[in-house]
């Protein structure tokens, strides 16, 4: 029988008040010592995700609720999503690199330099409908041998980046960040919110036609645990970003309306199953599901 633990939704706004689900919250897995970047694949019925310290990546089956490797090493893969074809788009820590895992299994480079020097250690990935891959590269994987290998940082600073579907060009959209963490596109994709951190804060810019961005002001500040992590979108455009021991949802104005509570330390998040109405969590040792009344944003891959 699947372990459970009693939902706990915090309501900080009466927007909030008619978000709900099951009465509790089902532990599919226990037994990761950093879980990360959940991703959920609709034609398989199946989730994957990340192990960053155990090198390993972890897969959920929805119809026989089995668990198993999915790959192992792995490059202490992080952050996680699919691209338009439904391909797998993994962040490598180890590997200081963004690939894409073909169809028939191989391993495409989609970035692992910027101007001839090596990425610090790719974090979290999203991909536009334009095809292109935006993503963060903090040092967290080159720090120590935990979650990563240590090595020297060969660029300066800690950058958002844009790879191009056409050219593969890499280029950096955003270069004031001290920790860039999880990021998502707004429904219409004309925006961009990118989580910091070191900062605590969550920041909002402007996407613009030619790929560029624009502003960048702070969306929303965390406090006391709320250290910002990924990040997804409801299908009314609200904000669900992983913090502390908690899931916190904004309303798209930036107003923090509720929070869904955890007993461990959340990494990231995605909305899986049938009708994208399945909440998956990845927290410290654990990955979680709760069956929610909230729709997630469609996927690039389903269209815009």
């Amino acid at each position: 029988m699947t372990k459970t633990i009693p939902t706990e939704f915090e309501v900080l706004d009466e927007r909030f008040a008619a978000v709900g689900g099951d009465d509790v919250i089902e532990v599919l897995y226990t037994g990761t010592r950093w879980a990360e970047g959940p991703v959920y694949f609709p034609a398989g019925r199946f989730l994957v995700w990340s192990d960053i310290p155990n090198e390993r990546m972890l897969r959920w089956d929805e119809m026989t609720g089995a668990v198993g490797p999915f790959r192992q090493p792995s490059g202490y893969v992080n952050g996680n999503t699919l691209d338009r074809e439904g391909r797998l788009i993994s962040c490598e820590h180890g590997n200081r690199r963004v690939t894409r895992t073909e169809h028939d299994g191989s391993i495409t480079v989609i970035a692992d330099r910027w101007e001839g020097k090596r990425l610090n250690s790719p974090n979290d990935v999203v991909v536009r409908s334009d095809g292109s891959i935006w993503f963060t590269d903090p040092p967290y994987g080159i720090l120590s041998n935990y979650e990563g290998h240590a090595a020297e940082q060969e660029i300066d600073g800690c950058h958002v980046y844009r790879a191009d579907p056409v050219t593969g060009e890499v280029r950096v959209v955003a270069d004031d960040f001290v920790r860039p963490n999880g990021l998502a596109f707004s429904l219409d994709e004309s925006l961009l919110y990118v989580a910091d951190t070191r900062e605590r804060h969550l920041r909002v810019f402007d996407v613009r036609e030619d790929g560029t961005l624009a502003g960048g002001k702070v969306f929303a500040e965390g406090g006391g645990d709320d250290v910002f992590d990924g990040m997804r979108l409801d299908d009314t455009g609200r904000i669900w970003v992983a913090a502390g021991k908690a899931l916190l949802c904004y309303d798209r104005d930036g107003t923090l309306i509720g929070r869904l509570k955890l007993p461990e330390a959340t990494a990231n998040l995605v909305f899986g199953g049938p009708k994208r109405n399945r909440l998956f969590i990845a927290a410290s040792t654990s990955l979680y599901s709760l069956m929610t009344n909230v729709t997630g944003a469609r996927p690039v891959w389903a269209g815009r």
